[in-house]
């Protein structure tokens, strides 16, 4: 029988930054979900990649003094890095520079041109260059972006244009006959009173104005702009517009676009618009979630709020990262980011009610019966209960997972998890043990509490799963899949002689008592820096070496709210400098700066990261300013 397909995509992230906590939410999500419906028999093909072209980009790679293929190139490599450090297991990754993406879209826009869908005209508006958004003045918040809040530029070229106008009532009326398009209905209310339903005016799919785009291939002036570029990774990555279509003609339409909030609209109404010019079926769902914020606001490598998600990895375990992304907050809502939160989450629920439970059940299964243990099948009233429960896990996680309420069926797993905790305390096993004439019905407990565990860890493979693989090799079992999800599949369990630690507990205390002295170290250094300091003669203060340095890139300290950590060209080298100026500037900010940077100091720690220099500031009553030296080289010498 041949299997249901189910084609999902994350958006093609941006790579003007390294990736964040937020990319990773997504993600994880995506993941999640292609295991899960790879578990329960479907065809899937998981999509990701980088939209990789755009004026941002052009201009970071000028600020790092490289051409933007090299710059994007360093980012992609580390964003691939940080998905395998997740086991994200993504069947394709696109980027927008691959040759066959560039051919497919240059035919695509040609076609679209030829068919009179594009058409020549000047576009006259506002910019965003971080979010690479257009808007129009009745859009605007205060005169500035309306997603991100900074200041918009006024910009008229030359465009070719996309007939979004000609196909609003074909759109309206799609979506009239499926809503379903666009999840969840909150989402789908905002585009049709905000957007649709006020007019759809016709989108700028070309610029003149910056060179790194695919180029329009009858008229190479013109790159073409983002939306028409990355929307059709969707098709482009399945052979579309190539030798070989094979993989769109069997997987297109996509079954689920999963997206931020913020690009809604543009896979919503743009994107469907596109397919509708191509003459192709549109995606089954496209779903907006929420942000993940950090204090009230979203995660963004723009406003420069963000950390290298490799240190909550490294510090608390990839699956205990996973697990919080994935159960913390309610699919399609904002949610809060905290790492205090994300220790609390691991030690009550991963170490305690899972990690604890299996544990427990192999030890006592060593500790009374060697190891092994058979059905016995002496059963008393309380079992009822239990397999009762686990026997309805399954379809309640399935509907879960179908209308994509990741959070509430990880909740469901561990609602059973917490039951056959309770199940413990509720045979007691190890009083059964003390009694020669209960060894069969202590049996039947054991076996039922490794069966409960089981089945518990087939539905988790999909969440974290590096941990259900050690759970069941714990167990020792090769009953790890759907068709073996139903209780009592398994008639005798051999588990492993000693038992080792699945998560361990995290001291919280300790841990704060550690943020706390790292926040009072950064208070103590910035207060001596206050104090006036002795004389010097000249000969010492010539013995200090200052240059000109250009940041390049610039980024949060992971652990250290007040910090930002700089790469600074010196002209001959790059050195990586910590400074306490987050209060003063975000990374946007310090980005394109020439600085002084003292260049003799001894490489110090700071909160675990290393700094090789200092930057010079002034600082009064009013806050920190960096001293800058618009007009020299890098690696000039300062004196």
């Amino acid at each position: 029988m041949e299997k249901k397909k189910y084609y999902l995509t994350t958006p093609i992230y941006y790579p003007s930054d390294n990736f964040h906590i937020g990319h990773c939410y997504t993600t994880v999500i995506a993941d999640t979900l292609a295991r899960y419906k790879r578990a329960k028999g479907f065809d899937v093909f998981f999509l990701t990649g980088t939209d990789e072209h755009g004026q941002k980009i052009e201009e970071r790679a000028k600020l790092a003094g490289t051409d933007p293929k090299s710059f994007v190139d360093k980012i992609v490599a580390n964003a691939q890095d940080l998905w395998a450090s997740l086991g994200i297991t993504y069947d394709k990754f696109i980027r927008t520079t691959d040759e066959y993406h560039v051919k497919a879209v240059q035919k695509m826009f040609r076609d679209l041109y030829e068919k009179g869908d594009i058409y020549k005209g000047e576009y006259e508006g506002w910019y965003c260059t971080p979010d690479e958004s257009f808007w129009t003045d009745s859009q605007l918040v205060d005169g500035k972006c309306p997603e991100c809040g900074r200041e918009v530029k006024k910009v008229k070229e030359e465009s070719y244009f996309l007939r979004l106008s000609n196909y609003q009532k074909q759109l309206e009326e799609y979506l009239e006959s499926h809503p379903e398009l666009m999840q969840p209905e909150s989402r789908y209310k905002e585009m049709l009173n905000n957007f649709l339903k006020p007019g759809l005016q016709d989108l700028s799919v070309s610029r003149t104005s910056f060179t790194w785009g695919i180029p329009v291939d009858f008229d190479p002036n013109h790159v073409i702009y983002v939306w028409m570029d990355a929307l059709s990774n969707y098709i482009t990555a399945l052979g579309y517009n190539s030798d070989d279509d094979s993989l769109f003609q069997k997987y297109w339409p996509a079954e689920l676009h999963l997206v931020g909030k913020e690009i809604f609209r543009f896979h919503t109404l743009i994107w469907p618009i596109m397919l509708m010019a191509l003459d192709l079926p549109l995606p089954k769902q496209v779903y907006g979630h929420g942000w993940l914020v950090i204090d009230g606001g979203k995660i963004s490598k723009s406003l420069g709020n963000y950390k290298d998600p490799r240190v909550y990895i490294n510090d608390y375990g990839v699956d205990a990262v996973r697990y919080y992304l994935l159960s913390e907050v309610p699919f399609g809502n904002d949610g809060n980011f905290s790492e205090k939160l994300l220790v609390e989450r691991s030690n009550s629920d991963l170490a305690n009610v899972l990690g604890n439970l299996v544990n427990r059940t192999v030890s006592m299964t060593n500790k009374y019966f060697g190891g092994t243990v058979t059905n016995t099948k002496v059963h008393e009233t309380v079992d009822e209960d239990l397999i009762r429960t686990v026997n309805e896990l399954n379809a309640k996680v399935e509907a879960k997972m179908d209308t994509l309420h990741v959070d509430a069926a990880i909740a469901e797993i561990f609602n059973v998890l917490k039951r056959t905790n309770r199940y413990v305390d509720e045979t007691t096993p190890w009083v059964l043990g003390k009694d020669e004439s209960k060894q069969d019905r202590l049996q039947t407990v054991l076996f039922n509490l490794l069966e409960a565990i089981r089945v518990c860890t087939i539905q988790l493979d999909a969440f974290i799963p590096g941990s259900a693989n050690a759970i069941f090799d714990q167990l020792q079992t090769d009953a790890r899949t759907f068709d073996t999800v139903a209780f009592g599949s398994v008639e005798a369990y051999n588990v492993v002689e000693k038992p080792s630690i699945l998560f361990a507990r995290i001291d919280e205390k300790e841990l704060e008592e550690k943020w706390a002295q790292e926040a009072a170290a950064i208070e103590e250094t910035v207060e001596e820096a206050k104090e006036t300091k002795p004389e010097i003669t000249f000969d010492d203060f010539m013995k200090t070496e200052m240059k000109v340095g250009l940041i390049i890139s610039c980024e949060k300290h992971p652990k250290a709210d007040k910090l930002l950590v700089s790469q600074i060209d010196l002209g001959n080298e790059t050195r990586q400098v910590v400074s306490g100026i987050a209060p003063d500037y975000t990374p946007e900010d310090m980005v394109g700066k020439k600085v002084v940077v003292v260049t003799n100091l001894k490489p110090a720690k700071i909160r675990g990261v290393e700094s090789q220099g200092m930057i010079l500031v002034g600082e009064d009553a009013n806050g920190i300013e960096v001293v800058s030296v618009d007009g020299m080289q890098p690696g000039a010498t300062v004196r």
